[in-house]
């Protein structure tokens, strides 16, 4: 069998049991798409946490131009789906119908889509959920503006509560740090930084405890920084260390043993 289609993985990830017996098959067999799977998985887990919006700020038309540009977009969605969002430039500027018959409310933040009445039915429409450009751009467009106001506040209102220099390991020179921030509402982040990416794979996330055998792993860095939120009943005594790892593409979900760099936290 080939590999599962993107899009049923991402529709597996966001309401699970859309395999068939066969798919399934694979999927347990398959360490490609089982590490597609998972980190699909982990990307509506972190979008099921619904952020304080209060202070959220609606980012410029010019940063969807770029998301349209990079996509390489039609036409048809060059307008600002946020400012249609806002009502500023609704469906006047666009020319559509927003009262059809049919029509439902957009999800509220943090929550995926509601399956369709008949999911099956999905596979079977060549349109819709398979324009991958505008579906791939809209989710953009949100990570940008929950990206955006999570940084803003946590510039504005986090506390410092910790901080880990992060040391290379063997065969690696990156360095970097790890900062603990508490952000007014009480809710705590730790803030990676790295002078580069080193991973072969691609880079993890973790909190290590003072035995070195307990793991917890905050996410995946796609880049050489990142925020992690952390549990709020976490005792950070238990779990001082902070360890970035390089994992390969193995559907594996445990740490590889393989780390770029490690440090304690101290406050």
């Amino acid at each position: 069998m080939p590999h599962i289609d993107p899009e049923e993985l991402s529709l597996l990830a966001l309401y699970g049991a859309w395999l068939d017996e066969e798919g399934q098959r694979h999927l347990n067999s398959c360490d490609a798409c089982s590490a597609e799977y998972a980190a699909l998985r982990r990307a509506v887990d972190a979008m099921k946490t619904t952020p304080d919006s209060t202070s959220f700020e609606v980012p410029g038309p010019n940063v969807w131009s770029g998301i349209h540009r990079e996509l390489g977009l039609s036409d048809a969605t060059r307008a600002d789906p946020l400012r249609s969002a806002t009502g500023s430039a609704a469906g006047s500027a666009t020319g559509t119908e927003t009262s059809k018959a049919g029509h439902t409310d957009p999800p509220g933040p943090g929550q995926p889509p509601a399956p369709p009445t008949d999911i099956r039915s999905v596979k079977k429409r060549p349109l819709g959920w398979q324009r991958r450009g505008t579906w791939l751009a809209v989710a953009a467009a949100g990570a940008l503006v929950i990206a955006g106001g999570t940084l803003w506040n946590l510039n504005q209102a986090a506390t410092p509560l910790a901080r880990a220099e992060l040391s290379p390991l063997a065969q690696h020179t990156a360095t970097g740090s790890a900062t603990v921030l508490e952000s007014a509402d009480g809710s705590r982040n730790l803030e990676v930084k790295l002078s580069k990416d080193e991973a072969q794979g691609y880079q993890e996330v973790w909190l290590i405890g003072t035995d070195l055998k307990r793991l917890i792993s905050l996410g995946i860095m796609r880049s050489d920084s990142g925020t992690f939120p952390l549990p709020s009943d976490l005792n950070l005594d238990d779990f001082p260390i902070v360890d970035v790892s390089d994992e390969p593409l193995d559907g594996n979900p445990g740490h590889s043993s393989v780390s770029i760099v490690r440090g304690s936290l101290s406050s």
